[in-house]
């Protein structure tokens, strides 16, 4: 007998039917690779609607949400953002109350009110925290005293930078009633009263100030020098949602996080100031000017890693009780807060 006998012999046509079975289970298995893939990456992703202060896009508070977002900070956290403007910060609440967004920007001023008014709203990221106002005057005006009988423009009455404006008033002699009193809310908006002549003096905050300081208009003080410790701007979202989601607000601190860090970095300063210029349509000399002022040396503006500082919020409230704005006895800042997801990303 043959050794070949009993052993089927295979037709070329067979050998290449088998060569292809294994061939076509690979594609197979590779599209389902991809499918699953595509599957997982689209069960990472977490959306977020943000709202954010459309009468402030072009000031300096607003450089972190595009750098969170420019500079992939979001993404590494597999968070896909859909910006909302809000016009000013005295609706940025009550569009988060009304669900019109997740998460916002605001002042933490308003924050508070809306809070002790039965909100629902809570600071768990720290932004600006201490926003330099600079009070800038027409070029007649060299110091406080000169304003007596004036226009000045300030925000809206809880506002802290209405209130470290009266500060600064006083601190040059003039009491209420002193100056006249016109309500603005923007510095854009402010700085354009004064260009035009209808304001005599008025609280701006960068780039607003040093361009017109360099234009001619005087500078009679900042904010600083009344108030050097605050915690102004916050990241609030509803304390109801957030319980609901607290992988994503904990991602959203990590992402703010690194973004704080990657501003502070003199390793990156002209890529900030790049950012400014994007942002604010400042000059690249301004830019720089501005970024001086904030850390040259270091006075506390922006957070280190978007922690909340609560010496600085327990100013805030502080601030509102001397005005009137909040009723005695005054809350605790621990109200206002909830500071988990911050302890969670290992950020305060």
């Amino acid at each position: 007998m043959s050794r070949h006998d009993g052993i089927r012999p295979i037709s070329v046509k067979q050998g290449r039917k088998r060569h292809a079975v294994p061939r076509y289970a690979a594609i197979v298995g590779a599209l389902f690779c991809l499918i699953a893939m595509r599957a997982a990456y689209a069960q990472q992703t977490m959306t977020l609607r943000m709202g954010y202060n459309a009468n402030s896009a072009r000031n300096l508070a607003q450089v972190p949400y595009v750098a969170v977002q420019r500079k992939g900070f979001l993404a590494r956290e597999h968070i896909a953002v859909t910006m909302v403007p809000l016009m000013g910060t005295t609706n940025m609440v009550a569009a988060l109350d009304k669900g019109d967004v997740d998460v916002t920007g605001t002042a933490s001023p308003y924050m508070i009110e809306a809070a002790l008014k039965g909100s629902d709203a809570v600071a768990v990221i720290g932004g600006v925290a201490n926003p330099i106002y600079s009070l800038i005057a027409k070029p007649d005006v060299t110091t406080v005293a000169d304003l007596r009988g004036k226009m000045v423009a300030l925000s809206a009455p809880p506002d802290t930078i209405t209130l470290s404006t009266r500060l600064l008033l006083a601190k040059g002699g003039l009491k209420d009633g002193d100056y006249r009193i016109r309500e603005i809310i923007g510095s854009t908006q402010r700085a354009a009263c004064l260009t035009s002549g209808a304001c005599d003096a008025v609280p701006l905050g960068q780039p607003d100030d040093i361009v017109l300081v360099q234009k001619g208009f005087h500078k009679l003080g900042d904010s600083l020098e009344v108030v050097p410790e605050l915690q102004f701007n916050v990241i609030a979202v509803r304390r109801s949602w957030a319980a609901q989601h607290k992988d994503l607000v904990t991602a959203l601190a990590r992402a703010f996080g690194a973004t704080f860090r990657y501003l502070r970095d003199p390793a990156n300063r002209d890529d900030v100031e790049n950012l400014i210029v994007a942002t604010t349509g400042a000059t690249k000399q301004v830019a720089g000017a501005v970024l001086a002022l904030y850390y040259e040396p270091d006075r506390g503006v922006m957070p280190k890693r978007g922690e909340i500082n609560m010496a600085g919020l327990a100013h805030v409230i502080e601030l509102l009780g001397t005005a009137g704005q909040i009723g005695k006895p005054l809350p605790s800042a621990d109200r206002f807060v909830d500071l988990q997801y911050l302890h969670a990303a290992g950020l305060q």
